[in-house]
Protein backbone atom coordinates (compact mmCIF):
# COMPACT_ATOMS: atom_id res chain seq x y z
CA UNK A 1 0.00 0.00 0.00
CA UNK A 2 1.24 3.59 -0.87
CA UNK A 3 1.72 5.89 2.12
CA UNK A 4 -1.28 8.34 2.52
CA UNK A 5 -0.50 11.74 3.32
CA UNK A 6 -3.31 13.76 5.36
CA UNK A 7 -4.21 17.18 3.82
CA UNK A 8 -3.07 20.00 5.39
CA UNK A 9 -2.41 23.78 4.75
CA UNK A 10 0.96 22.79 4.22
CA UNK A 11 0.32 20.34 1.41
CA UNK A 12 -1.03 23.03 -0.77
CA UNK A 13 2.00 23.76 -2.99
CA UNK A 14 1.73 20.35 -3.83
CA UNK A 15 -1.90 19.79 -4.54
CA UNK A 16 -1.66 23.72 -6.88
CA UNK A 17 1.05 22.09 -8.72
CA UNK A 18 -0.67 18.94 -10.14
CA UNK A 19 -3.96 20.75 -10.50
CA UNK A 20 -2.15 23.49 -12.87
CA UNK A 21 -0.16 21.10 -14.67
CA UNK A 22 -3.43 18.99 -14.78
CA UNK A 23 -6.47 21.09 -14.81
CA UNK A 24 -9.61 20.05 -13.10
CA UNK A 25 -13.03 20.46 -15.01
CA UNK A 26 -14.74 19.21 -11.03
CA UNK A 27 -15.93 22.28 -9.05
CA UNK A 28 -14.61 20.41 -5.63
CA UNK A 29 -10.77 20.26 -7.43
CA UNK A 30 -9.44 23.36 -5.75
CA UNK A 31 -7.15 23.54 -2.97
CA UNK A 32 -9.59 25.88 -1.66
CA UNK A 33 -12.16 23.53 -1.49
CA UNK A 34 -10.85 20.78 -0.55
CA UNK A 35 -9.14 22.63 2.47
CA UNK A 36 -12.32 24.82 2.96
CA UNK A 37 -14.51 21.27 3.59
CA UNK A 38 -12.03 19.16 5.97
CA UNK A 39 -14.12 19.54 9.41
CA UNK A 40 -17.09 17.64 7.56
CA UNK A 41 -15.31 15.56 4.87
CA UNK A 42 -11.15 14.54 5.46
CA UNK A 43 -8.93 13.82 2.95
CA UNK A 44 -6.15 12.11 2.62
CA UNK A 45 -3.93 12.37 -0.54
CA UNK A 46 -1.22 9.72 -2.33
CA UNK A 47 1.41 10.34 -5.49
CA UNK A 48 1.94 7.32 -7.59
CA UNK A 49 3.95 7.62 -10.34
CA UNK A 50 3.38 11.44 -10.73
CA UNK A 51 -0.33 11.42 -10.20
CA UNK A 52 -1.75 12.68 -7.30
CA UNK A 53 -5.08 10.80 -6.06
CA UNK A 54 -7.11 12.60 -3.16
CA UNK A 55 -9.16 9.97 -0.98
CA UNK A 56 -12.43 10.29 1.73
CA UNK A 57 -14.26 8.51 3.39
CA UNK A 58 -18.45 7.92 2.91
CA UNK A 59 -20.90 6.32 4.86
CA UNK A 60 -20.50 2.91 3.54
CA UNK A 61 -16.50 2.68 4.29
CA UNK A 62 -15.60 0.50 7.43
CA UNK A 63 -12.48 0.53 9.00
CA UNK A 64 -10.01 1.38 6.90
CA UNK A 65 -11.85 1.57 3.75
CA UNK A 66 -11.43 4.76 1.68
CA UNK A 67 -12.88 6.00 -2.08
CA UNK A 68 -11.26 8.08 -4.52
CA UNK A 69 -12.23 11.40 -4.60
CA UNK A 70 -12.35 13.33 -8.08
CA UNK A 71 -10.29 12.06 -10.86
CA UNK A 72 -6.80 11.29 -10.53
CA UNK A 73 -4.32 14.33 -11.18
CA UNK A 74 -2.24 12.69 -13.62
CA UNK A 75 -1.44 10.45 -16.44
CA UNK A 76 -2.18 7.18 -14.54
CA UNK A 77 -5.77 5.61 -15.73
CA UNK A 78 -8.49 5.66 -13.15
CA UNK A 79 -8.21 1.66 -13.52
CA UNK A 80 -3.95 1.57 -12.83
CA UNK A 81 -5.23 3.99 -9.31
CA UNK A 82 -7.22 0.94 -8.44
CA UNK A 83 -4.76 -1.40 -8.84
CA UNK A 84 -2.13 0.65 -6.88
CA UNK A 85 -4.28 1.15 -3.89
CA UNK A 86 -5.40 -2.50 -3.29
CA UNK A 87 -8.37 -3.92 -2.36
CA UNK A 88 -9.33 -1.51 0.41
CA UNK A 89 -10.29 1.58 -1.53
CA UNK A 90 -13.55 0.12 -2.62
CA UNK A 91 -14.43 2.64 -5.22
CA UNK A 92 -14.73 6.53 -6.24
CA UNK A 93 -16.82 9.48 -6.43
CA UNK A 94 -17.18 12.63 -8.34
CA UNK A 95 -15.78 11.08 -11.17
CA UNK A 96 -16.30 12.73 -14.63
CA UNK A 97 -14.92 11.38 -18.30
CA UNK A 98 -15.83 8.62 -20.19
CA UNK A 99 -11.89 8.00 -20.82
CA UNK A 100 -11.98 7.58 -17.32
CA UNK A 101 -14.33 5.10 -16.59
CA UNK A 102 -13.74 2.86 -19.74
CA UNK A 103 -10.93 1.02 -18.76
CA UNK A 104 -12.63 -0.08 -15.41
CA UNK A 105 -13.14 -3.99 -15.78
CA UNK A 106 -17.01 -4.47 -16.01
CA UNK A 107 -17.56 -7.35 -14.08
CA UNK A 108 -15.55 -5.89 -11.64
CA UNK A 109 -17.27 -1.86 -10.75
CA UNK A 110 -20.64 -0.87 -10.82
CA UNK A 111 -20.67 2.51 -12.24
CA UNK A 112 -23.75 5.08 -11.40
CA UNK A 113 -24.20 8.42 -12.88
CA UNK A 114 -24.58 11.28 -10.05
CA UNK A 115 -26.63 13.76 -11.22
CA UNK A 116 -26.92 15.37 -7.82
CA UNK A 117 -23.38 16.32 -7.71
CA UNK A 118 -23.24 17.49 -11.21
CA UNK A 119 -21.59 20.79 -12.00
CA UNK A 120 -23.60 23.52 -13.66
CA UNK A 121 -21.30 25.68 -16.21
CA UNK A 122 -22.95 28.80 -17.36
CA UNK A 123 -21.17 31.29 -20.20
CA UNK A 124 -19.52 34.10 -18.01
CA UNK A 125 -21.17 36.80 -20.14
CA UNK A 126 -24.51 35.22 -20.50
CA UNK A 127 -24.35 35.52 -16.57
CA UNK A 128 -23.37 39.17 -16.62
CA UNK A 129 -25.49 40.86 -19.18
CA UNK A 130 -28.87 38.68 -18.78
CA UNK A 131 -29.74 39.53 -22.12
CA UNK A 132 -32.56 37.81 -24.29
CA UNK A 133 -36.12 36.32 -23.16
CA UNK A 134 -34.72 33.75 -21.10
CA UNK A 135 -33.36 36.23 -18.47
CA UNK A 136 -36.13 39.21 -18.09
CA UNK A 137 -37.10 37.21 -15.18
CA UNK A 138 -33.91 38.36 -13.86
CA UNK A 139 -33.32 41.45 -14.96
CA UNK A 140 -36.40 42.72 -13.76
CA UNK A 141 -35.59 41.52 -10.10
CA UNK A 142 -32.10 43.10 -10.88
CA UNK A 143 -33.90 46.23 -11.50
CA UNK A 144 -36.19 46.27 -8.91
CA UNK A 145 -33.12 46.20 -6.41
CA UNK A 146 -31.42 48.90 -7.89
CA UNK A 147 -34.56 50.86 -8.04
CA UNK A 148 -35.23 50.06 -4.44
CA UNK A 149 -32.00 49.61 -2.43
CA UNK A 150 -28.71 52.26 -2.41
CA UNK A 151 -26.17 49.05 -4.20
CA UNK A 152 -22.88 49.10 -4.17
CA UNK A 153 -20.68 46.53 -5.50
CA UNK A 154 -16.46 46.41 -4.58
CA UNK A 155 -14.16 43.35 -4.52
CA UNK A 156 -13.49 41.82 -1.24
CA UNK A 157 -10.01 42.32 0.49
CA UNK A 158 -8.53 42.87 4.00
CA UNK A 159 -10.16 46.09 4.08
CA UNK A 160 -13.57 44.35 4.27
CA UNK A 161 -13.26 41.10 4.91
CA UNK A 162 -14.21 41.42 8.57
CA UNK A 163 -17.65 42.71 7.12
CA UNK A 164 -17.93 39.19 5.59
CA UNK A 165 -17.34 37.24 8.18
CA UNK A 166 -20.64 39.50 10.39
CA UNK A 167 -22.44 39.13 7.31
CA UNK A 168 -22.02 35.28 7.52
CA UNK A 169 -22.92 35.51 11.22
CA UNK A 170 -25.89 37.28 10.07
CA UNK A 171 -27.19 35.46 7.62
CA UNK A 172 -26.65 32.01 9.78
CA UNK A 173 -28.66 33.49 12.47
CA UNK A 174 -31.52 34.08 9.91
CA UNK A 175 -31.52 30.42 8.77
CA UNK A 176 -30.64 29.25 11.88
CA UNK A 177 -27.95 27.28 10.83
CA UNK A 178 -26.98 25.69 14.47
CA UNK A 179 -30.11 23.16 13.93
CA UNK A 180 -29.17 21.91 10.19
CA UNK A 181 -26.09 20.22 9.75
CA UNK A 182 -25.70 21.11 6.09
CA UNK A 183 -26.04 24.64 6.87
CA UNK A 184 -23.40 24.36 9.77
CA UNK A 185 -21.37 22.72 7.79
CA UNK A 186 -21.43 24.89 4.66
CA UNK A 187 -21.05 27.74 7.50
CA UNK A 188 -17.76 26.30 8.54
CA UNK A 189 -16.74 25.91 5.47
CA UNK A 190 -16.81 29.35 4.27
CA UNK A 191 -15.46 30.76 7.49
CA UNK A 192 -12.42 28.75 6.64
CA UNK A 193 -12.48 29.87 2.96
CA UNK A 194 -12.97 33.90 4.88
CA UNK A 195 -10.02 33.27 7.19
CA UNK A 196 -7.59 32.33 4.20
CA UNK A 197 -8.80 34.37 1.56
CA UNK A 198 -5.39 36.38 1.28
CA UNK A 199 -3.38 33.11 1.22
CA UNK A 200 -5.59 31.78 -1.42
CA UNK A 201 -5.44 33.47 -4.65
CA UNK A 202 -9.30 34.30 -4.08
CA UNK A 203 -11.94 35.83 -6.14
CA UNK A 204 -14.62 37.62 -4.60
CA UNK A 205 -17.05 40.54 -5.11
CA UNK A 206 -19.52 42.06 -2.41
CA UNK A 207 -22.66 44.30 -2.41
CA UNK A 208 -23.33 47.48 0.26
CA UNK A 209 -26.50 48.21 0.82
CA UNK A 210 -27.05 51.74 2.49
CA UNK A 211 -22.98 51.17 3.60
CA UNK A 212 -23.87 47.53 5.17
CA UNK A 213 -22.29 44.69 3.14
CA UNK A 214 -25.46 42.61 2.85
CA UNK A 215 -24.05 39.91 0.16
CA UNK A 216 -21.11 38.65 -1.34
CA UNK A 217 -20.02 35.65 -3.64
CA UNK A 218 -16.52 34.00 -3.31
CA UNK A 219 -14.34 31.93 -6.76
CA UNK A 220 -11.39 31.45 -8.08
CA UNK A 221 -9.62 30.23 -11.03
CA UNK A 222 -10.31 26.34 -11.70
CA UNK A 223 -9.21 26.00 -15.39
CA UNK A 224 -7.55 28.11 -18.11
CA UNK A 225 -10.82 28.72 -19.65
CA UNK A 226 -13.15 28.03 -16.27
CA UNK A 227 -13.75 29.98 -12.86
CA UNK A 228 -15.45 28.30 -10.09
CA UNK A 229 -18.23 29.84 -7.66
CA UNK A 230 -17.90 28.26 -4.53
CA UNK A 231 -19.92 30.62 -2.00
CA UNK A 232 -22.54 32.95 -2.55
CA UNK A 233 -25.06 34.54 0.30
CA UNK A 234 -26.84 37.20 0.53
CA UNK A 235 -29.07 38.73 3.29
CA UNK A 236 -32.83 37.44 2.74
CA UNK A 237 -35.84 40.55 2.54
CA UNK A 238 -33.66 42.23 -0.08
CA UNK A 239 -35.63 41.41 -3.15
CA UNK A 240 -33.20 40.95 -6.52
CA UNK A 241 -30.10 41.00 -4.31
CA UNK A 242 -29.40 37.89 -5.18
CA UNK A 243 -29.48 38.02 -8.89
CA UNK A 244 -27.57 41.20 -8.19
CA UNK A 245 -24.67 39.71 -7.10
CA UNK A 246 -24.49 36.86 -9.47
CA UNK A 247 -24.60 38.97 -12.35
CA UNK A 248 -22.21 41.73 -10.44
CA UNK A 249 -19.67 39.39 -9.63
CA UNK A 250 -19.52 37.47 -13.32
CA UNK A 251 -19.50 41.55 -14.70
CA UNK A 252 -16.72 42.79 -12.65
CA UNK A 253 -14.48 39.75 -11.45
CA UNK A 254 -14.68 37.04 -14.02
CA UNK A 255 -14.04 38.63 -17.17
CA UNK A 256 -11.30 36.63 -18.04
CA UNK A 257 -13.21 33.15 -18.00
CA UNK A 258 -15.21 31.81 -20.59
CA UNK A 259 -17.18 29.64 -18.22
CA UNK A 260 -18.21 29.94 -14.80
CA UNK A 261 -18.87 26.68 -12.67
CA UNK A 262 -21.45 27.33 -10.01
CA UNK A 263 -21.03 24.00 -8.75
CA UNK A 264 -23.96 21.09 -8.09
CA UNK A 265 -27.77 21.35 -6.61
CA UNK A 266 -27.06 18.33 -4.35
CA UNK A 267 -30.82 17.07 -5.25
CA UNK A 268 -32.66 20.00 -3.57
CA UNK A 269 -35.69 20.64 -6.06
CA UNK A 270 -35.50 24.83 -4.93
CA UNK A 271 -31.62 25.10 -5.88
CA UNK A 272 -32.35 22.27 -9.07
CA UNK A 273 -34.98 25.23 -9.87
CA UNK A 274 -32.60 28.27 -9.49
CA UNK A 275 -29.70 26.96 -11.20
CA UNK A 276 -31.74 25.43 -14.19
CA UNK A 277 -33.11 29.30 -14.49
CA UNK A 278 -29.74 30.74 -15.23
CA UNK A 279 -29.26 28.47 -18.66
CA UNK A 280 -26.60 26.93 -17.92
CA UNK A 281 -24.14 25.95 -21.03
CA UNK A 282 -23.29 22.15 -19.90
CA UNK A 283 -23.30 19.90 -17.03
CA UNK A 284 -19.92 18.29 -15.87
CA UNK A 285 -21.38 14.92 -15.81
CA UNK A 286 -20.03 13.03 -12.28
CA UNK A 287 -20.08 9.30 -11.41
CA UNK A 288 -20.05 6.73 -8.70
CA UNK A 289 -18.46 3.58 -9.59
CA UNK A 290 -17.83 0.47 -6.83
CA UNK A 291 -16.42 -2.57 -6.54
Amino acid sequence: MHNLTVLDLARAPLVNKYLTIFPPQISEHTFTNLFAWLETRPVWLCEIKNTLVFLIKTDICSGNELVIFGPPAGKLTLAEVFNELGDHVIGGVRLTGKDLLSGLATGSFSITADRDNSDYVYQTNALAELAGHHYAKKRSHVKHCLSNYACVFERISEHNINECRDLLHRWCQSRQCDLDPGLCGEAQALQTTLEHFGNFNLLGGAIRVDGLIQAFTIGERLNRTTAVCHFEKAMPGLNGLNQLINQLFAKECLTEFKFVNREQDLGIPGLRQAKESYQPDHLVEKFKVFR
